[in-house]
């Protein structure tokens, strides 16, 4: 008597791949036996179509249920098993097998006894000869995997036999089997099912075999199992299913008493897989691990019934399976073979730079010998100081203190937020660890070529045309502001010029890359930690890039949150005191400089002058061309091809461009205006070289844009520009390279050799500086250790309007040492752990400070409560009779638990961005990116209409416009644009762009 077989068919959506299925069951050459049918949330048509074959049993489900529950439906409706060779086969809609698949399952069975399961390979709907899965099997942590996972069917697998599981789709079960198993696991409803299935087979004593020969056509639509529908999204759930699958499994076959410790051990593991997904670069995965996690500790009533189903069919010893399982080596060289996959992947989509042949190289060396000529002095001297620079702190754990919150040694010493500009030096000084202050001259030689570098870059995703890519590193090399910063020493105005090129090319690449979006979301931390007055305008950019980078937005939607981790203590503070204004300071030294105006700032001018043009060659130039009409006719050319973008096919690109430019320029004359630190007593506006530095990126690359598009003339017009501009600085170079600027070489130390030898047995020691200013006053601070540092610097003290107790303190102490009284500096001097007093030297001009530096050296020298120890060269110095070593009021006060907090959250943001910046080698990010098709889209002529005989095109002939695309294949080149544009979408009519809208990312530049 041949064994009954019940096949057991779940339906529901219907249409042609059901017809197709129940075409193939009709076409059996073993024909099953009885029919059983369950309809999920069906139509009238499909239960007509169903009913045509005439099932034997049909059950109908108001709601998709998952297949297990569908299957256990329809099976709790037939008959005891007449035998133990009856046997159910489970189908769905969208598997459609092959005529002698049931005859290869029922003979497989029959011939192997004690076997009772039976898979099929299961084939690709639309593609037969290849694998989608055939077999599955787990890893000795316990991860599911497939043993044949979309192959090339070549017959390379014919020989697998015994399997611990199987995807559910296919199976051939014994009916009596099924039914001592108590079927399908319903914890585990959609991953892992039929696994499941065949590992308790297995514990109960029976085998699961592969029948090469039975194939199944499936399209993996996701009534059994996770399903294959792409993007992102659908991946997500995919993972989340599964690894709530394994969590389960973990915890149902433990042995029991690991497994309280399991379950313990899961959300700690699941903090540390997301950590990994941050460095494979698939943070969307994060919410989904935690999800799992919780989902399982949540549910142990599914535990508890899934190790009862154990342990009521278990008949083996659970070291059986050993032998199924996939070994260790087996799963490094699957993992080595994904990798490999994902890098020819990634390969096929990098963008060739041409970084030699289209100029970059010639940028590099041209910009490294400028900064060698400008600096040379500054090599040899191997510091440097002046202007707003300050060295920074000797050992690299104060560089990382001073950037977190706590104690802060300026204005007399308070507990406070740290500036984020203090996290970025604390960065660049590490880099210099055996020496912090030389990174800031590293700085000064760098900048000038990382910001032609940057230049080259940021032109390279607008244009690959060797000349304009050379006219944007040149021009960004040699802009005013940089040039500007540079000779003013202010090193967070030069930071923020060299990392606005690198922002801009990481935010074209970073709708396609996480690692690009989170090292995007760094560099605008850093660009808004050196200029808190650009955050509104960068902020105004981030919103506008959000929608035109459609899908990608959730790559972008993070980038301001680095910025805001590090900045929100200082914001809470500043705005609790009632001083918002406050936020917009540079930080640093408070350092005050011409104040433009507005026809300054439209000519890139941020230091209140004419470009130096008034001075240049002795004022001969000035007596001949106003200044403003040299410095207009130099910058007209790149002013006109930025605005000539308007009249090109690259318009939207050019007019978001020009809008960046608005809004630097509109940023430049706001900060001119806003006066909210103090150097003394005088107010000291913000910097406007920051906001003019957006605006020359924003016109550098609108004219990029417009020259773009020019067939012929491109290179001599871009010769044009930079040569114009390159003139248009030329007095502000002479004068750095002449060395008549601020900055220069850096003195030995900034106090005398005395305090200093004092300072190497105890780093805090103490000093009251008083320098005479030129009103006849006196500007008294506390400096520790060596000196005063860039570090420590705080613009919660430089923006602070009212003195403050300890200010108070100070203030009266050096008023009364600098006049002869009998006031009692003991207590202060105990508050303040103080050593000595050093009396700065008046410039002899200043009358009135001279006389106020006679008179406090008078009152010192008279007063018993201090030493006189001698002259320096900054001036007399005396030490404090009742000063004392490692002094209790010089010492560090504790920050308190808070600023542990503060500082915890900001590392937790900080370090994911981080980690999930690093690359991790070609393709280790998923690669999701549909194949570009680039083609020349033609602006659409007024034509008659054609008739249909005129339309039609011979086989094999090209179509007009793909003929006039291939004609002007010469061109297609320069005008392309070889960036992906989620932020600044430049596509016009005519232009090289991707049929689906994006283009190519930059994270494999």
């Amino acid at each position: 008597m041949f064994p009954r077989v019940t096949a057991v068919l779940v339906v529901q959506h219907g249409g042609d791949r059901l017809r197709a299925t129940l075409d193939a069951l009709r076409s059996q050459t073993r024909p099953h036996d009885d029919l059983a049918v369950v309809l999920m949330d069906a139509d009238d048509a499909t239960r007509r179509v169903v009913e045509a074959l005439r099932p034997s049993h049909v059950v109908s489900l108001g709601a998709s249920q998952p297949f297990g529950a569908a299957v256990a439906a329809v099976e709790r409706t037939l008959p005891e098993p007449p035998d133990d060779r009856s046997s159910l086969w489970l189908l769905t809609e969208d598997s459609a097998p092959e005529p002698r698949a049931l005859e290869s399952l029922v003979a497989a069975l029959e011939n192997a006894r004690t076997a009772a399961i039976a898979a099929p390979k299961l084939l690709a709907w639309d593609d037969p000869k290849r694998i989608v899965r055939f077999g599955r099997s787990v890893t000795r942590g316990g991860r599911s995997l497939p043993i044949v996972d979309g192959e090339l069917d070549q017959g390379q697998h014919d020989d697998l036999s015994d399997v611990l599981g199987a995807d559910p789709v296919g199976l051939l079960v014994r009916h009596a089997v099924w039914r001592h198993l108590d079927g399908f696991d319903p914890a585990l409803p959609v991953v892992d099912d039929g696994l499941d299935l065949g590992m308790r087979a297995r514990l109960a004593g029976h085998r699961v075999i592969a029948v090469p020969s039975a194939a199944i056509r499936f399209a993996d639509a996701g009534i059994a199992g996770p399903g294959s529908e792409p993007g992102g999204r659908a991946a997500r759930h995919r993972a989340r299913a599964a690894r709530t699958a394994w969590l389960h499994r973990r915890l149902a076959d433990a042995p029991v008493v690991l497994v309280p410790v399991h379950w313990l051990a899961l959300l700690p593991i699941a903090v540390l897989r997301s950590l990994r997904h941050l460095l494979v670069k698939t943070p969307g995965s994060i919410p989904g691990e935690f999800a799992a996690a919780i989902e399982v500790m949540v549910t142990p009533q599914r535990v508890a019934r899934s190790r009862r189903g154990i342990a009521r069919v278990k008949t083996a010893k659970w070291s059986a399976l050993a032998p199924l399982r996939i070994r260790p080596d087996e799963v490094r060289v699957r993992r080595q073979l994904a990798a490999e996959a994902r890098r020819q992947r990634a390969r096929g989509r990098v963008d060739d730079l041409q970084f030699l042949q289209t100029g970059g190289g010639w940028v590099l060396l041209a910009t490294i010998a400028l900064a060698a000529i400008l600096y040379a002095p500054l090599i040899a001297s191997g510091g440097i100081s002046g202007g707003g620079l300050l060295p920074l702190s000797d050992d690299v754990a104060s560089l990382w203190r001073n950037a977190s919150a706590g104690w802060r040694d300026v204005g007399g010493g308070f507990a406070g937020a740290a500036d984020p500009f203090a996290g970025v030096l604390a960065v660049l000084g590490s880099a210099a660890f055996w020496n912090p202050s030389a990174a800031l001259l590293g700085l000064w030689l760098l900048a000038i070529p990382l910001s032609g570098l940057g230049g080259w870059f940021a032109a390279s995703r607008l244009t690959e045309r060797a000349s304009l890519r050379v006219l944007g590193g040149l021009a960004w090399a040699v802009a005013p502001p940089l040039l500007d910063a540079l000779a003013a020493g202010r090193p967070a105005a030069v930071l923020v010029h060299v990392l606005l090129p690198w922002l801009a090319v990481l935010m074209f690449a970073a709708g396609t890359s996480w690692a690009a979006a989170a090292a995007a979301s760094l560099v605008f931390a850093a660009i808004v930690a050196c200029a808190p007055v650009l955050a509104p305008a960068l902020v105004l950019a981030w919103l506008v890039a959000l929608p035109l980078a459609g899908r990608a937005a959730v790559r972008l939607a993070g980038i301001p949150l680095p910025a805001l981790a590090l900045a929100l203590p200082l914001i809470v503070q500043q705005v609790g005191r009632g001083a918002p204004l406050s936020l917009l300071a540079d930080p640093g030294v408070p350092h005050g400089g011409g104040e433009p105006t507005v026809a300054q700032v439209a000519l890139g001018q941020a230091n209140g002058t004419w470009g130096r043009w008034e001075d240049a060659l002795g004022g001969l130039v000035a007596d001949l061309v106003p200044p403003p009409i040299v410095l207009a006719v130099l910058l007209a050319p790149l002013a006109l091809a930025a605005i000539g973008v308007v009249a090109t096919r690259r318009l939207r690109g050019g007019l978001l461009a020009l809008a960046l430019a608005a809004a630097g320029f509109a940023t430049a004359l706001g900060a001119t205006l806003v006066h909210v630190a103090f150097s003394g007593d005088r107010t000291v506006p913000v910097w406007a070289g920051a906001g003019i530095s957006v605006m020359w990126l924003g016109l550098l690359a609108a004219a990029i844009l417009a020259l773009s598009t020019l067939r012929r003339g491109a290179a001599l017009a871009a010769t044009v520009v930079a040569a114009f501009g390159i003139v248009a600085v030329a007095p502000t170079v002479a004068a750095i390279a002449l060395g008549r600027t601020a900055v220069g070489p850096a003195p030995e130390r900034t106090l005398p050799a005395f305090v200093e030898a004092e300072a190497a047995s105890d780093p805090r020691v103490g000093t009251l500086r008083m320098q005479p200013t030129a009103d006849g006053g006196i500007r008294a601070t506390i400096e520790r250790g060596t000196g005063a540092t860039l570090d420590e610097q705080s613009t919660l003290a430089s923006t602070r309007r009212d003195l403050t107790q300890r200010t108070e303190s100070i203030a009266t102490l050096a008023g009364n040492l600098a006049s002869r009284s009998g006031y009692d500096a003991t207590a202060a001097v105990e508050e303040f752990g103080l050593s000595f007093v050093l009396v700065g030297s008046a410039a002899p001009e200043d009358t009135a400070a001279v006389a106020v530096e006679q008179r406090a050296r008078a009152a010192l020298d008279g007063n018993p409560q201090v030493v006189a120890i001698g002259e320096t060269d900054f001036g007399p110095i005396w030490r404090f009779v009742g000063a004392e070593p490692n002094a209790p009021g010089a010492r560090i006060p504790d920050p308190g638990p808070v600023a542990g907090w503060v500082v915890a959250g900001q590392l937790v943001v900080i370090g994911a961005a981080l980690l999930l910046s690093i690359p991790t080698g070609g393709g280790r990010e998923p690669d999701r990116r549909p194949p570009s098709v680039r083609r020349r889209r033609r602006p659409v002529r007024e034509r008659p209409a054609a008739t249909d005989e005129q339309t039609t095109t011979e086989p094999g002939a090209a179509a007009p416009e793909a003929t006039h695309a291939a004609q002007s294949g010469s061109s297609s080149r320069d005008d392309a644009s070889s960036g992906a544009q989620p932020v600044a979408a430049a596509a016009g009519p005519g232009e090289l762009v991707d049929e689906d809208g994006g283009g190519r990312g930059a994270d494999e530049a």
